[in-house]
């Protein structure tokens, strides 16, 4: 008997200290939720610019609309803090500032902008989630991935 009630106080104890182990704050604390990662390569050159910009903004026979070739290969260099030359002290893409980006204020036509709204040739103009997913690749930092 006294064997009996001495094991189940080492049972107890045991479970005690493995609950209290569990609830430790050193052994898993909440996570900041996850930044979303976008690709340049694939998720904004293939899917959206090459389709919606290239048209205009290429150097293939022509000299790219407002100086700004955004062609495979070059359209990162051409963005990330590069002036607009179209607009005095703007600049086309701010690292971790997507509505200090003068490239979202001509996607999105905003007020104040020189020029038309882009891409030129819409409405259709690119949808929410595309915009969206630009300025989710600015506020990340604009990475050349």
């Amino acid at each position: 008997m006294k064997m009996c009630v001495r094991f189940k106080f080492v049972l107890l104890s045991l479970s005690v200290l493995v609950v209290a182990a569990g609830c430790s704050s050193s052994s898993s604390s909440p996570s900041a939720p996850s930044t979303p990662t976008v690709s340049f390569a694939t998720q904004i050159q293939a899917q959206i610019l090459n389709p919606a910009c290239t048209a205009c903004h290429t150097d293939d026979g022509r000299t790219p609309s407002s100086n700004l070739n955004l062609k495979s290969g070059v359209a990162i260099s051409n963005l990330v803090n590069v002036a607009s030359v179209g607009k005095a002290g703007a600049v086309r893409v701010i690292p971790g500032n997507p509505s200090g980006s003068y490239l979202i204020q001509k996607l999105e036509g905003a007020a104040d902008i020189v020029g038309l709204r882009m891409p030129r040739n819409g409405p259709p103009y690119l949808t929410t989630d595309q915009v969206a997913l630009i300025r989710q690749w600015i506020q990340n930092g604009a990475p050349n991935n």
